[in-house]
């Protein structure tokens, strides 16, 4: 059985899925997101521009034929050749399995090998920016490979992140600390791939949503009313839960938070709150949080003059604040504002978009020149992204700070409000999932932020107006479920049964 470093990687994200991959029904996965593609797509580009400083020999080889890419591989090693792409290391291990190594580069310095007076190292090149764990990992375990080709282990192995190249002193791995902790890994992966049956399930979204198992295992979770579907429930709380025999959701509903308070991952706090949240779901309404310690919980703090949702929602203006960006470009490409006009029941839609990068600096006057149109008016948002943006923006094009500080207490987080005051009976925080339990809907169903990154780069490329159209509307729609929460929330605290 082949064991290769895609397998290794997958591993340290998921211990489910290089199961799936070794032993499930393909027929079941779900097609490449649109964010998957792209992000594909992105590895090829970032290789490119580091290929671009180097001379390269590539092994000839139809795809999939390892042995016979591992034989044109040790040919240009033979020839001493300088560096060496996509080049293809095979080694026995455990007499059943063979390790399959593939690092971008191997690239020739002097010492002793099988080969003569030079030896090779590894390089892999990564999207990520810094040195995460899972990319030493396989660094070594890409050293561990070549060594037992070349009969010698190299002395190091760099990692090429992005935003570095050949030209900048990569990242060199500390091979003497990562091999052990890859053989560990190693023999785990074995240990979960001979098993029976795949690994317990756990939904992650922030890991799982690019994975294309996710459907079946979102099903399955969901046959089991497993606790990852629980907001708050992380993989080290979940282990702390099982050694207390808690793996339901009525189990936790039905437990003392004084139970849970010692528990590392847990205390004061986080443990009362879980246990509301388990209640809320098993209950399938929403619930106060009003536990000791919970400072904005208290529905009598939430309701005071000082809160600014109970402030602030009979403000006769409401501004309802959404952003579309670009990451990769550190670029804010949509500033969308809702002017919602209550004495006067009206309401209109605000859509500063720039349709080329350079046209950020212009949003930004534009989104100021309406926001100050209403001095006293809050500015509603979900998450920090909002108030993060405008501090960087404000920075950015140096912006007199008697205009930055007063919006800045305009702003009110729908999102910390919502999490420090209810338990809902819902999977997740995040903004689709409680305006969907509201009963509110996009107009674009398969829209997401993610999408929205991948089509505004298509835009780019293609020009296609129909691809801003889709954001904008995306991102309307975004202001709209913001406002959704909000009125509910406030209505919901108000009420005489909350």
């Amino acid at each position: 059985m082949l064991l290769n470093a895609e397998l290794l990687l997958q591993y340290q994200r998921c211990k489910r899925r290089p199961y799936l991959d070794a032993h499930g029904d393909k027929s079941q996965r779900d097609a490449p997101s649109e964010l998957l593609l792209k992000l594909q797509q992105e590895r090829v580009t970032h290789q490119q521009t580091v290929l671009e400083q180097i001379n390269y020999h590539k092994p000839e080889y139809s795809p999939r034929n390892w042995r016979g890419g591992a034989k044109a591989t040790l040919e240009l090693m033979q020839q001493g050749v300088d560096c060496i792409y996509q080049g293809v290391l095979l080694a026995t291990y455990r007499e059943s399995y063979t390790l399959l190594s593939c690092p971008d580069l191997l690239i020739k310095q002097p010492g002793n090998s099988r080969f003569g007076e030079w030896t090779y190292f590894p390089a892999n090149i990564e999207l990520g920016k810094r040195p995460k764990q899972e990319y030493q990992v396989v660094a070594a375990f890409h050293a561990q490979v070549l060594a037992a080709v070349q009969e010698v282990a190299p002395d190091r192995t760099w990692l090429l992140l992005r935003g570095a190249g050949m030209y900048r002193p990569p990242h060199a791995v500390d091979l003497a600390k990562w091999i052990p902790q890859m053989h560990s890994i190693l023999k785990d992966c074995i240990a979960t791939l001979e098993a029976p049956e795949a690994p317990e399930v756990f939904i992650s979204r922030q890991r799982c949503n690019l994975c294309r198992w996710y459907s079946q295992c979102y099903s399955v979770a969901q046959s089991q009313r497993h606790l990852s579907l629980l907001p708050g429930v992380t993989p080290t709380r979940y282990t702390q839960l099982q050694a207390l025999n808690l793996t339901t959701v009525e189990s936790l509903a039905n437990t003392s938070p004084s139970e849970l308070e010692n528990l590392p991952g847990f205390d004061e706090k986080v443990a009362p709150k879980l246990v509301i949240q388990a209640q809320a779901v098993v209950e399938k309404r929403p619930l106060i949080l009003d536990y000791p310690g919970n400072y904005v919980g208290y529905k009598s703090r939430l309701l005071s003059q000082n809160n600014h949702i109970s402030t602030y929602s009979y403000s006769p203006i409401e501004l309802y604040f959404d952003i579309e960006a670009q990451p990769n470009l550190n670029l804010d490409y949509l500033l969308g504002v809702l002017v919602v006009d209550k004495q006067n029941n009206q309401e209109k839609f605000y859509s500063f978009l720039a349709e080329k990068p350079e046209e950020e600096a212009l949003i930004w006057q534009e989104f100021l020149d309406l926001v100050w149109e209403y001095p006293q008016a809050p500015i509603f948002h979900f998450c920090s992204y909002e108030v993060d943006t405008i501090k960087r923006l404000a920075k950015l094009y140096r912006t007199k700070h008697h205009y930055i500080e007063p919006l800045l207490t305009r702003c009110v987080d729908i999102y910390e409000q919502v999490t420090q005051t209810v338990a809902l009976p819902v999977e997740s925080y995040a903004l689709k999932a409680i305006a969907r339990w509201l009963g509110f809907e996009w107009r674009d169903p398969e829209a997401s932020g993610a999408k929205c990154i991948y089509w505004y780069d298509e835009w780019l490329e293609t020009g296609d107006r129909t691809l801003l159209e889709i954001i904008q509307r995306y991102n309307e729609d975004d202001c709209h479920a913001t406002r959704r929460i909000k009125d509910w929330l406030v209505s919901f605290m108000l009420s005489p049964e909350s």
